[in-house]
């Protein structure tokens, strides 16, 4: 049976643009350089808002603010699948540091989809695009 995991994911918007980060290379070739909103696991006893404050401390370093439930995403990929629960979030500053990513973008809405997603992100960034 395939690994099911509880992610979620901060789509952290500063002065109009979004924050959208570069995967590395990861385990698996569908994943590896890919866009994605930064995030991950909830851990037992956390909410989700607490996991994704303390993801992005370790992540990057940065302080968030997490505000509304944007949209929540079942998504199956070869080895295992997620849901995915992304949540509006804002930062006050834009400088933070890059401990797990290759590179980042800071974007305005209209120019996400130019990105190479990974999979279960794309639905986020349709959500973005067509609802906020």
């Amino acid at each position: 049976m395939m690994n099911h995991y509880k992610v979620v994911a901060a789509v952290i918007l500063h002065e109009g643009r979004y924050l959208c980060m570069q995967k590395g290379k990861t385990k698996y070739a569908y994943t590896s350089y890919k866009f994605e909103f930064p995030g991950g696991k909830i851990e037992p006893g956390e909410t989700p808002q607490e996991a994704l404050k303390r993801e992005i401390r370790e992540e990057m370093e940065l302080d968030i603010e997490v505000g509304e439930e944007i949209v929540t995403i079942h998504h199956e990929y070869p080895d295992f699948s997620l849901s995915l629960t992304a949540f509006l979030c804002h930062a006050s500053t834009s400088i933070f540091k890059l401990n797990e990513h290759a590179s980042f973008k800071w974007l305005e809405k209209e120019h996400l989809k130019e990105l190479d997603w990974a999979q279960a992100d794309v639905s986020v960034v349709e959500c973005i695009c067509n609802e906020m």
